[in-house]
Order: structure tokens, then sequence, then C-alpha cells
């Protein structure tokens, strides 16, 4: 069966998030260059580049684990500062890193609401609500089209797939405006990765959560995302819609190390349709 047609984004998307000429140093190393990005609504932004390139620099700001040295962040219209992650997901901003943060002998539905636990009271003692949190486990993956043997199997018995699609379940369950995903496709092999695509592309048809998906694989890429910024060297050098480019000139891009007024000269005086 072939994947659904997913309509593109309205040109008229709301931007509702933007960072602009933002800088990070650590010591002597300078990790970000006057880095700016936008992020419109329903949007799913491929953030790409070489590793040491900055971008877990720039999510990591952007998730309240660092502050930016220079430079503003503006959510909705309003400036916003970060000085830890709590602050970043009070206005809705989610990540989920490589490392997914999942407890492998417990099961799916206590790491689903792991440290947002709902309760109840017997004879005055608190207690958890397991059949409560067990039963909304079950409607949320479901509504999210994931499919697990059971939400009471622990997430060891998982398949790296499903433990990426349930790390991602959880965050989405928080109700972002923001997912941020560090290389979910990280070492998953094909049916896999697949199982993930599928649930970003889920997700980028309801537009209902804005995606900044971290990927190496430029293939993928242009199955789910929307648009592109390429970051090289603490810079943005690329930042294109994949409508309007290619796998092959990201590659071009890669190799020729190319610095952000370079590829901006460049790609001024090549003219559509020329090679």
């Amino acid at each position: 069966m072939s994947p659904a047609v997913i309509p593109p984004l309205a040109p008229d998307a709301p931007v509702i998030l933007e960072m602009s000429h933002i800088s990070k140093g650590f010591g002597a190393v300078t990790a970000l260059v006057d880095v700016s990005i936008k992020l419109r609504q329903g949007e799913v932004l491929a953030l790409v580049g070489d590793n040491g390139a900055g971008k877990s620099t720039l999510i990591k700001i952007l998730s309240g684990y660092h502050q930016p040295d220079t430079g503003t962040i503006v959510s909705k219209g309003k400036q916003v500062h970060f000085n830890s992650p709590r602050d970043a997901r009070a206005i809705g901003i989610e990540t989920v890193y490589q490392d997914l943060a999942l407890i492998g002998d417990l099961s799916i539905y206590h790491n689903m609401f792991m440290g947002r636990e709902y309760h109840k009271r017997v004879l005055g003692l608190k207690l958890l609500d397991n059949k409560k949190m067990r039963d909304l486990a079950e409607v949320h993956l479901k509504t999210l089209g994931i499919s697990i043997p059971s939400v009471n199997s622990t997430v060891d018995l998982l398949s790296g797939g499903q433990r990426q699609c349930v790390a991602v379940a959880r965050s989405i369950y928080a109700s972002p405006t923001i997912l941020i995903l560090d290389e979910p496709l990280a070492a998953l092999g094909v049916r896999e990765s697949a199982h993930v695509l599928g649930l970003i592309q889920s997700l980028r048809q309801q537009r209902n959560v804005s995606i900044i998906l971290i990927v190496h694989n430029y293939n993928q890429i242009f199955e789910v995302c929307d648009r592109i910024n390429f970051l090289h060297s603490g810079e943005i050098v690329l930042d294109a819609a994949t409508s309007e480019t290619s796998e092959e000139e990201l590659i071009r891009i890669v190799k020729s190390g190319l610095g952000r007024n370079a590829v901006a000269a460049e790609s001024a005086e090549t003219e559509p349709g020329q090679a």
C-alpha cells in the first residue's frame, strides 16, 4: 500500500518559535555562531549536519539545558528565557533524546506516566492508580497507531523501534506544541525505522504539533520533513523547503564544506533547472 500523500504545510502557517542570532561557546570552543531558525505551526523541520556541527548544543539551548551567550528565543510572539528544562516544558517544548529515558524493567504504562503518575486514595493511603494509567496508555497508543503486545509488557521486551515510539508517545501525552526528536532512527533497522517514520508522518498529517527532527539519513528527511536547516561548523548554511532542494544538493554541500556565505553565493549564481 502506498503511503498517504500529506498536503504541504499552509504557506500562512504562523511562526510559533524563532531563535535569533544564537551563539554559544565552551571555553575556547565555539559551538554556535549567529544561528537563527524559525519553526511554523505543524511543521516538521529537519536539523542536519555532521558530528560536531552544533546540533546537540542548539537543541539543549532550546530544551533549557544550556543558556545562549547571545541571541533571543521568541515563542508565540513573546520572548522567553529558559533557565532549566522545566522552563522549556512549561511553554510546551518536549525533547526525546537518544537514550529515551525509559526504564527497561518497568511496564510500558508505568514508563508512559513516569514522573506524572496518577494516584488514588484507599483507606486514606495514597496509592498508584495502575488501572487508570493502564487504560489511558492503551487508548493513547492506539490513537497514535502504535502497535505493541500489551501495555503490561516491560520495555526491555520491546524492539528498538517500539521503544522509540513509546518514548515519543510519552512526550506527546504532555500535549507539547513543539517536539524535538534527537536521532530517533539511530541504530534502527529498516522495519523499525519504518514504524518511527510512520508515527512522525501521522503527527505531521494532523499538524497539531511542530517537530524538530535531528537525522543523518538524508533520504528519510524527504519522506517526513517540510523543511531543512543544514548546520555546518556552528552556522546554518542552508534553509530550504524539501520541495525546493534534493538529497543530491545536501550531499554536495556536505562534500564541499561550504560556509554560509559561499552557499548563498553559489545558490544565487545557479538558476532553477541548471546544473
